[in-house]
């Protein structure tokens, strides 16, 4: 094992244990974002964003499509847009945020991994924050990109109404 060991074996499957991805779903009609409340072990009762592990033979974006289908069921995306990417100070890990655009909010099919969900205006995110959502929060240039992708995405919806 040691550091040569790049894999690990995670819900039956290889994944790169070194890379993760997550995304915040935006309901264009609402406003509103889909926040998660954790099941698992680690973190449990905090409030996160759909994601995880990269398998082996996955991008980013088709891992985060995946769990997207295992964590909330199968949802109409409208666009997946590049948020942010973490990379540890020691480089040993890296993790990739997008926002995702959907029209409408849903009821998302829970898997055990989490046990609740709220659909939220960014500014009134439930707490407690899972520990890696709260680090992108605290970025006020995230927030600030954030607020800009909102903008942008009203006024192309205004543009085409």
């Amino acid at each position: 094992m040691g550091q040569e060991c790049r894999r690990c074996l995670s819900r039956w499957r290889l994944v790169n244990c070194n890379i993760g991805c997550g995304a915040l779903i935006y309901s264009i009609s609402t406003n509103r974002y889909l926040f998660l409340l954790r099941n698992q072990k680690r973190h449990a009762g905090y409030w996160g964003l759909v994601g995880g592990g990269v398998e082996i033979s996955e991008t980013p974006v088709s891992a985060l499509q995946r769990e997207i289908i295992e964590e909330i069921g199968h949802i109409n995306i409208q666009k997946i847009i590049p948020l942010e990417k973490f990379t540890a100070e020691n480089k040993n890990f890296e993790y990739h945020t997008y926002i995702i655009t959907v029209d409408e909010e849903f009821i998302p099919v829970l898997n055990d991994e989490h046990r609740g969900y709220a659909w939220t205006y960014l500014q009134d995110h439930p707490k407690p924050l899972h520990p890696g959502v709260w680090r992108t929060f605290s970025f006020t240039h995230i927030i600030d990109k954030i607020k800009t992708l909102e903008t942008v995405i009203c006024q192309l919806r205004e543009q085409t109404a």
